[in-house]
């Protein structure tokens, strides 16, 4: 389905970010995933990152090459304001993923909550080929989506629900599975969101920029 900037926009201006399901006062485990196949001068891009506090994480922890996109200018806007001059090691994008064409591969993608939103063939397709195209040979693909039994909607849109095994087999084609992972997450309000996630790893000779 197609999901509009409007949408997200809306949100965004309605919600504190401490007020939204997905927030995460510390992201724990994404970092712990992305540090733990990585080092301070990797590139990493966080996928519909929204008002996550994941950047600010990265960059205490020494990143400095980061690359944060939304579909939201709202989200990202204030996200920009929050981290000051730091900001200067972030590039924004405002741009629906399945459109976007980056100008440089990155060595992690980070996705945490986006690609479940993504519940037609079309642009989960879309999705797959720009991941394909965006991650350097021996890079890392980090992808948390709502687990077989997680939520079956998200902020009035309907989502797309995984096991490890069916998330990893969607990308087997450029990208060998090298973790899963199943999360617990807490929502502001107590209640309980079940996580799938996995680390795929760009096969060597898969480069498709080439």
């Amino acid at each position: 389905m197609e999901i509009s900037s409007q949408h997200w926009d809306t949100v965004y201006s309605t919600k504190e970010h401490t007020d939204v399901s997905w927030f995460q006062a510390n992201p724990a485990l994404s970092l712990h995933l992305i540090t733990s196949v990585s080092d301070s001068t990797a590139s990493v891009v966080d996928i519909g990152a929204g008002e996550s506090l994941l950047v600010d994480f990265l960059l205490d922890n020494g990143y400095s090459n980061l690359t944060v996109v939304d579909i939201s200018e709202k989200a990202l806007t204030a996200v920009r304001s929050r981290l000051g001059d730091a900001a200067r090691h972030v590039t924004f994008a405002v741009v629906d993923i399945t459109e976007w064409e980056p100008d440089h591969v990155f060595d992690v993608w980070h996705d945490r909550a986006v690609f479940h939103f993504l519940t037609d063939d079309q642009s989960r397709s879309a999705y797959i080929r720009i991941a394909e195209r965006s991650v350097r040979e021996g890079g890392h693909l980090i992808i948390g989506t709502f687990a077989n039994d997680g939520p079956e909607q998200c902020s009035g849109l309907p989502t797309a629900r995984y096991s490890p095994e069916a998330l990893a087999g969607l990308f087997t084609d450029e990208f060998d599975i090298v973790t899963a992972h199943r999360e617990e997450h807490t929502t502001p309000w107590g209640s309980s969101q079940n996580f799938s996630w996995v680390v795929l790893q760009k096969k060597i000779g898969r480069d498709l920029r080439d």
